[in-house]
């Protein structure tokens, strides 16, 4: 049904390759259940898997094989961008953030899974979550 998918930031794609069995796990559980990326979090997480993990590119295909078989994965149109400039412009937001924000409303995803977004925010009918950070 649109509007009830999640949308994943990079990062949390990143958190399958942690040491940090927590997040590994919690990371994992999130994205078995599918959800939607852009061709823009597959680019990010190419770029520090490679940059800072040291993955050959085909371990980095190898690891986006299964993300990619789960998730929809939506491309970076001109629209996208637009809309981006003007959700950097309003908010501040770097436009990479603004990026992923706009793909995940023309989307139509309800949830945006980030840890570098502020936890609980609104944009129009997207809220986006940091699924790491402490309930209470």
């Amino acid at each position: 049904m649109p509007g009830a998918r999640a949308f994943f930031d990079s990062n949390i794609l990143l958190y399958l390759l942690s040491a940090d069995d927590r997040k590994a796990d919690r990371a994992e559980g999130l994205l078995a259940q599918g959800g939607t990326i852009s061709v823009q979090v597959l680019n990010e997480f190419a770029a520090v898997a490679s940059r800072k993990i040291g993955m050959t590119w085909g371990e980095i295909r190898e690891a986006l094989d299964p993300i990619r078989s789960v998730c929809e994965v939506v491309p970076v149109t001109v629209e996208t961008h637009d809309q981006a400039l003007e959700l950097a412009a309003r908010h501040g937001w770097h436009i990479y953030d603004a990026l992923i924000i706009s793909s995940a409303l023309r989307a139509e995803c309800s949830t945006l899974y980030s840890e570098d977004l502020h936890d609980g925010q609104r944009v129009g009918p997207l809220r986006i979550v940091d699924p790491f950070a402490a309930r209470t």
